[in-house]
């Protein structure tokens, strides 16, 4: 198995990292300029039956369907990537966990029994949670799951040692957008449902989005060498 520098594949996957920081910076400038109430019921000023049904089964993809995807690969006896994946989800879960039970806030349906004034819009078929809200694990293991992704067809791509056209350049960094707008999607599925708060997703998101590339950088090369 060949060696990839750490910084090569970080700098490989830079419109990943550069987008999802933009998109930070304008959730955080939401979130300076909006009352929490105010900017939950602003990213749910319009529901629709379709939207509904797609943001509801949507959501659920965090619950097993992306774990059983990230078995996929033992098929192809690429054993190290699914270890990868594991590790990221068991690093970042416990850290998401620990931060649910120690801040333990309420969810948006508790939180709006206050606000008599505001209808907070619900989706039919939904259990509604009222505890241990921030941060979102949902959003964590979206964006867990497509960073990890990023992270390991980035290797793959820089490990080939080939020159690479401007076309197949461009449709690789369309890729890595593509993922990034699949974890963004699953995350605002819990605000569009009213599960998490925008601040909730937010967090998650980072976790997410943080624990891979940490995960990578200390261990990749300690994983056993199994193929890949």
């Amino acid at each position: 198995m060949k060696l990839i520098a750490k910084q090569a594949l970080i700098r490989t996957v830079y419109v990943y990292v550069i987008t999802y920081l933009v998109l930070l910076m304008v959730i955080l400038g939401l979130m300076y300029a909006y009352p929490k109430p105010e900017l939950h019921m602003l990213l749910n000023s319009y529901h629709s039956s379709l939207q509904d049904t797609f943001f509801k089964y949507y959501s659920m993809l965090a619950e097993w369907p992306l774990y059983a995807i990230a078995l996929l690969p033992l098929l192809w006896k690429k054993v190290k990537m699914t270890i990868f994946f594991a590790m990221c989800e068991l690093t970042g879960g416990s850290i998401l966990q620990i931060l649910k039970h120690i801040i333990s806030t309420d969810r948006p349906v508790s939180v709006f029994e206050h606000y008599a004034y505001m209808d907070l819009p619900l989706v039919q078929g939904v259990t509604m949670h009222h505890g241990n809200s921030f941060p979102s694990g949902h959003a964590s293991t979206f964006f867990m799951f497509c960073t990890c992704c990023v992270i390991i067809q980035a290797y793959s791509y820089i490990q080939r040692d080939r020159p690479y056209s401007l076309g197949k350049k461009i449709l690789f960094n369309t890729m890595l957008i593509a993922l990034l707008v699949v974890a963004a999607v699953g995350a605002y599925s819990r605000v569009y449902l009213s599960q998490h708060f925008l601040a909730d997703v937010c967090v998650g998101s980072v976790i997410g989005f943080i624990t891979p590339f940490m995960m990578y950088l200390l261990l990749w090369n300690r994983i056993p060498r199994l193929k890949n």
